[in-house]
């Protein structure tokens, strides 16, 4: 029997249940994941490409509706079959309006499951004239803009780019430099490298040369021998040596030693590593990815960071943009933390109404992601199920730019702070007027003004 291409997600707190859909489901030579939770469904949906959803109705804390509605929301063209032990009509009628596609009762006949996975995987085709029969669901899968790669998320030019740097590095162990801002993403890039590549079994050691005191961090790197200095009791392997067959990522590698720069550029050079007091050198394997928020060239200019480990490490560049510069992405990401912290405090999904999230698209982020994920953590905890305007912090909503120097009367004041809540509101005057504090005669006033 030829291998099947369709990944398939099973869903049900019933263990019995879900090693009997798993059985009969590779006996038909499908690839098969399980989750007995929502919140594991939910991860396993974010990182993995699934093109069939089999789930349970009736679960603890989450019910398989609410999975059903969030599916319909984030992923709409993936089919979904329900599987339940307690049919009733208005439950079939809710499952249909919310797009399943097949709702078969427990117990059923393996011919009967048969079946129900056919048709719905038929049905999505059908209902998709633009993927022919041939095309494989990778082929689907790359075809979705918001599709994450990973857990970097985005869909706008400047992650594309990334994105691209990253397929053509994967799979060789090119030494690669990347820069961004604080708070961009510079690990996640990191990881993909490592974890989308055919080295991904190997290990994968990330490194803050900004954490790790000067004077510690040649001997956490590359290892000690016995009495290499007073504590050294004992031979250790540094991180490198953990490292060996993987990947190392080094962030804040403007922060490194001159020191620990020299052997640095040794181990790019040789291939090899030399323990703190050591005599003899080790070779090893190890791709090295590098990163930091500093700007390596001035630091070059001002002598504190070699000029020829500089080019060592930049044979490959990639740049990370600020948030800033990519907010078409502040959707997709706020999307992401809204699953993420809602489960974890709320144990359901959280939504933002559009003023909100407009306020989002609109601030400048100068923490970047970390800033945002950290915004709507915050937001989550505050709310009773949906964000809006009030559980922003007051940076935000009152966020005006001002020519740099620039000290401006009150009334042109007031007029740019107005003018930015109708921006933020997408000119909802009523929405505006509870924001600034006055009634909707008042804002019109102003407005005519």
């Amino acid at each position: 029997m030829q291998l099947r291409s369709e990944n398939i997600l099973i869903v049900d707190d019933d263990i019995d249940i879900l090693e009997l859909l798993q059985r009969h489901l590779r006996s038909w030579n499908f690839h098969t994941y399980r989750a007995v939770s929502v919140k594991e469904a939910v991860t396993i949906l974010r990182d993995t490409r699934i093109d069939l959803l089999i789930t349970d109705l009736k679960m603890p804390e989450i019910d398989g509706f609410e999975l059903i509605k969030f599916v319909s929301e984030h992923y709409p063209n993936l089919p979904k079959l329900v599987v339940t032990g307690y049919p009733s009509i208005q439950d079939s009628l809710n499952a249909i309006k919310s797009g399943v596609v097949a709702y078969l009762t427990k117990p059923f006949t393996k011919d009967e499951l048969k079946t129900a996975v056919d048709g719905t995987l038929q049905a999505d085709t059908d209902n998709n004239p633009k993927i022919s029969t041939n095309e494989t669901a990778v082929t689907k899968q790359t075809n979705q803009d918001n599709e994450p790669y990973g857990d970097i998320i985005g869909s706008s030019e400047k992650i594309n780019d990334v994105i691209q740097i990253i397929e053509r590095v994967k799979n060789n162990k090119a030494t690669i430099f990347i820069k961004g801002e604080s708070g961009t993403g510079k690990e996640l890039v990191a990881r993909a490298i490592h974890y989308k590549g055919k080295f991904s079994r190997a290990p994968f050691i990330a490194v803050n040369c900004g954490g790790i005191p000067e004077n510690l961090l040649e001997s956490e790197l590359f290892g000690y021998t016995k009495g290499a200095f007073t504590g050294a009791e004992k031979n250790r392997d540094g991180f490198f040596q953990a490292a060996n067959g993987g990947t190392i990522f080094l962030d804040e590698i403007g922060n490194a030693s001159t020191v620990v720069q020299s052997r640095l550029l040794r181990v790019l050079q040789e291939k090899e590593v030399t323990k703190v007091g050591a005599q003899k050198a080790e070779k090893i394997d190890v791709r090295i990815i590098a990163a930091t928020n500093s700007d390596l060239k001035e630091m070059i200019k001002k002598e504190t960071f070699r000029e020829d480990l500089f080019y060592r490490l930049t044979v490959v560049e990639i740049d990370v943009a600020p948030l800033r510069e990519r907010k078409k992405d502040i959707p997709l990401l706020v999307d992401k933390f809204l699953f993420k912290y809602g489960l974890e405090y709320k144990d359901r999904f959280v939504k933002i109404t559009p003023e909100a999230l407009a306020i989002l698209n609109r601030y400048d982020w100068p923490g970047n992601i970390r800033e945002l994920e950290n915004i709507i953590q915050r937001a989550i905890i505050m709310c009773d199920g949906t964000i809006e305007v009030d559980h922003l912090p007051d940076s935000l909503k009152f966020n005006i730019d001002f020519p740099e120097k620039a000290l401006l009367p009150l009334k042109e004041m007031e007029k740019r702070y107005i003018q930015k809540v109708l921006n933020a509101t997408e000119n909802n005057k009523t929405k505006a007027a509870e924001i600034l504090g006055i009634d909707r005669k008042t804002i019109r006033q102003k407005l005519s003004e």
